[in-house]
């Protein structure tokens, strides 16, 4: 079977379509607009713009970042009801050594983090997630496919970037347009009278839901999470090329196995990833270097 990055390096219409969804941004902010649900109109905005972290994409979130934290916060509490933890010595020793050192790297992005990495007892999972206000978890299904801490590093920097990009307020932001039909406007739907969010709803946008409504962050802000996680993994001192690596076991373990018609359209083929790596690799191995820490790679026998 060719290898993944040969395969992806083969085809010339995935690779000519990789980087321009992720230019280089200027690091000052356009102004951004608000839009309806409808597209009808927008407006300017202020108080709800923002700009991402790495990427310096201009981007606009009407919800409350205390009240995403809260929901986040008590959304993180349900599921370490729902899913058994881990008892596993190694893998929790493992992904809080990580985690620790992620943290520092992306302090100034995520201020506000009271951080916790919880690894859940579900094996047929091979998923992990971050949430507002530095909540991680980890399925221990996850480590069939992990060799070492720089694997496992940026597969959690991945998750850590969503939550820098604050790419579950957009998805709230988007969501409440929707439902509402109306224009946000700080933080509360026009005509709707509320502008509250629920843990489920928070649950939802995540996509740690089992309804049809989980989907998760849709495919540019999967593109987008990549290439943050990717600088603050080379940031943290881990070798960024073992997340391309990451990528290939997971194809390899998805080979031929269904997957959820939702994760299709949300996310990104692999070979495209790839190739978004690779193209972001010269600038994460730059920074690799800046950090000036050797890698330290942990085995699995």
């Amino acid at each position: 079977m060719p290898n993944i990055r040969s395969r992806a390096l083969a085809n010339p219409i995935n690779r000519t379509n990789v980087t321009p969804s992720l230019p280089d941004y200027p690091m000052k902010a356009a102004v951004c607009t608000v839009v309806t649900a409808a597209a009808l109109f927008g407006t300017l905005c202020s108080p709800g713009c923002y700009q991402v972290p790495v990427t310096g994409r201009s981007a606009v979130s009407m919800v409350s970042d205390k009240q995403v934290v809260q929901q986040s916060m008590e959304a993180f509490a349900e599921l370490k009801k729902r899913y058994p933890l881990s008892r596993n010595r190694e893998y929790n020793e493992r992904v809080q050594r990580v985690g620790d050192r992620l943290s520092k790297v992306v302090f100034w992005d995520v201020p506000d983090a009271e951080w916790e990495f919880v690894v859940f007892e579900v094996p047929q999972q091979i998923n992990a997630f971050a949430m507002a206000g530095g909540k991680v978890g980890v399925f221990t299904g996850l480590f069939k496919i992990i060799q070492n801490d720089d694997q496992l590093a940026s597969v959690l920097a991945h998750e850590i970037a969503h939550v820098a990009a604050r790419h579950v307020n957009e998805r709230l932001s988007q969501d409440m347009a929707i439902q509402g039909g109306g224009l946000i406007v700080g933080g509360i739907m026009a005509g709707s009278g509320t502008g509250s969010i629920t843990s489920g709803a928070v649950l939802d946008a995540y996509g740690l839901t089992t309804g049809i409504t989980a989907v998760g962050f849709d495919r540019k802000k999967e593109k987008e999470a990549d290439h943050i996680g990717l600088i603050y993994l080379a940031r943290a001192g881990y070798n960024p090329e073992e997340a391309i690596k990451v990528l290939e076991k997971l194809e390899e373990e998805s080979a031929g196995k269904p997957l959820p018609p939702a994760w299709l359209s949300t996310h990104p083929s692999s070979p495209e990833r790839i190739l978004q790596l690779m193209d972001l690799m010269p600038k994460a191995l730059e920074v690799y270097r800046q950090s000036g820490r050797k890698p330290t790679p942990v085995l699995i026998k």
